[in-house]
Order: structure tokens, then C-alpha cells, then sequence
């Protein structure tokens, strides 16, 4: 399973250069984009060498590579850009090659996904709790595409989309009612005329129509964690704290490392204890 360039050719590993140049076979996504890449590489293979595997035929060519495997030759399978596998064809591939007990060697390289969240930072957003969702592409369908940004907004982890250029602007608004939620959107990833921007979830569709340019090329977005989310690591900041401390010691504490006010601090670590438990009676939160 050999990565290839989302744009740039030089986003290309040595690895993989080799293992493209040794192959006897490279079952791939599309044979006419494949060629002019090894072309681009200096890699030489003739049309009988290229297998094409899609999503259409994917099951069948899988049968055509296990064949070849059992005869002794080697095959590479790259798909049109990126790692295969994830939302490109690949995975139906590797399954059935593995249940046949045959081996399946990944060669890691560019990926939109991973290349977003690097300049993203979203996992700095997040309190106790690290990693991301991947959704990839949404439905189609307004309403069961609403349904799933919902499921994936009650998510206490940042959430990553795949768009492409026609369905980006229905996207942006079925992303608006997450409010002050914020997107960093990634446009023409290690292209020529890459653009990476954050901005609200409901400024998302105005910020796509004041620039056609904006529209144009593949899209990777990921929204970041809502306010939602910091409630809940807060929750999970006062518990550790009450645990240990007097309420509060523990709301000054949590105050502290979260940043949030005290006073909405006190309130949710009464509630949290039951509505006072063994607190005593109320404070003042902002006392010494």
C-alpha cells in the first residue's frame, strides 16, 4: 500500500519511490493518472504492468493481486493521491488480501487528513482528552447530512471532513448552526494556490462567497471542539478536585487551570456534589 502526493510531487518518500520502480505489478485507482505519475518520477512500466482497482471493480481486481500474489510477484496498489485505504479504495483490497494469510506492508506518506490537523492545532483545544474523528465525506442528502454533523458535534474531539469543490458551500451551511464552533478549512493542500483559514462554523458560508476563488479544488476541514466540550473537561477538572479538596480549594484550583470564572465554577461543583453534600453552607467563590 504505497502513499503517493496529494499535490506537490515532491511530497513523495524515497521508500516509495523504490518499491514503485520494483514492482511487477501497480494495481491502481486510475491507470492514466498513475502512468503520467511514474512518468513524472522517471519510473518506466508498461500499460500490461498497470491493474486497475476502484471502487467499482474493487472486489473482482482483488482476486487478479491475490492471484499474483500466490504467484511469487510483487505488487504495489497507490491510488489517486494520498494513503490508500482511508477514503480512497484500498481497504476491501487489503482485507481480502489478509484473509487470504498474505502479507500487506504500508508505505506511510501524504495524507490530507494529517496534513490539515498539523497546522491546525486543535489538539491543544482540548482539556484530559486528545484525538480527533475522522468522518470523511458527509451524505449527500441535506437531512441525513444534518444528522450526521449533529452526531459528530455532541463529540468531545475535534471532527475532520472531505468536501469537494460543487458540495463545499451546501457543507458550510449545514455547519453553520454550530455557532462560534471554529473550522479550519484547507483548500488545494500542498498545491500551488494552498489556502488554510479559521473561522466560525456560522461565518463559514459568507467567508467561502465573498472569493470564488475560494470554491475551487478539494477541500479538508476540521472543526474544532465547542464549548460544549470545555464544560465537560471542566466537569472532569472539579471531580478530580473535590476528590481530594475542599470545594473551595478545588474551585480556585480549577479556576486556575481551566480559566474559567469562578463563580460558574462554584455553582457546578455544588451541583456536582450533590447540591452541597458535605460543603456546608454557601460561600463567597471569589473570598480569599
Amino acid at each position: 500500500m504505497v502513499a503517493t502526493p496529494i499535490g506537490n510531487l515532491a511530497d513523495i518518500s524515497l521508500r516509495a519511490l523504490q518499491v514503485l520502480g520494483l514492482a511487477d505489478v501497480i494495481a491502481c485507482e486510475d491507470t492514466r493518472h498513475t502512468h503520467s505519475l511514474l512518468r513524472a518520477y522517471g519510473i518506466d512500466k508498461s500499460s500490461a504492468q498497470l491493474l486497475a482497482l476502484h471502487q467499482h471493480n474493487e472486489s473482482e481486481a482483488a482476486h487478479s493481486v491475490i492471484a499474483r500474489l500466490r504467484a511469487g510477484q510483487r505488487v504495489a496498489y497507490v491510488s489517486d493521491a494520498g494513503t490508500p485505504g482511508i477514503s480512497d479504495p484500498g481497504a476491501r483490497l487489503v482485507a481480502l488480501v489478509r484473509a487470504q494469510d498474505l502479507r500487506v506492508v504500508p508505505l506511510p506518506g501524504a495524507s490530507s487528513i494529517t496534513t490539515l490537523l498539523s497546522a491546525a492545532g486543535v489538539l491543544h483545544d482540548i482539556v484530559g482528552e486528545t484525538g480527533f474523528v475522522f468522518a470523511g465525506f458527509l451524505p449527500s442528502k441535506a437531512a441525513e447530512r444534518a444528522q450526521a454533523i449533529g452526531a459528530l458535534a455532541a463529540q468531545t474531539r475535534a471532527f475532520v471532513l472531505l468536501e469537494a469543490p460543487h458540495r463545499i458551500e451546501a457543507l458550510a451551511l449545514a455547519l453553520a448552526p454550530l455557532g462560534e464552533r471554529q473550522v479550519t478549512l484547507g483548500r488545494e493542500l500542498t498545491k500551488q494556490f494552498e489556502q488554510i483559514a479559521t473561522v466560525r462554523a456560522d461565518a463559514l458560508a459568507a467567508w467561502l462567497a465573498a472569493d470564488a476563488n475560494r470554491l475551487r479544488g478539494e477541500f479538508s476541514l476540521v472543526v474544532h471542539p465547542g464549548q460544549a466540550d470545555v464544560a465537560a473537561d471542566d466537569d472532569r477538572v472539579l471531580r478530580l478536585l473535590l476528590a481530594h479538596l475542599p470545594l473551595k480549594t478545588a474551585v480556585k484550583l480549577a479556576s486556575e487551570i481551566s480559566g474559567q470564572a469562578r463563580n460558574s465554577l462554584y455553582e457546578r461543583a455544588l451541583a456536582l456534589k450533590g447540591g452541597g453534600g458535605d460543603a456546608g453552607a454557601p460561600e463567597d467563590p471569589a473570598a480569599p
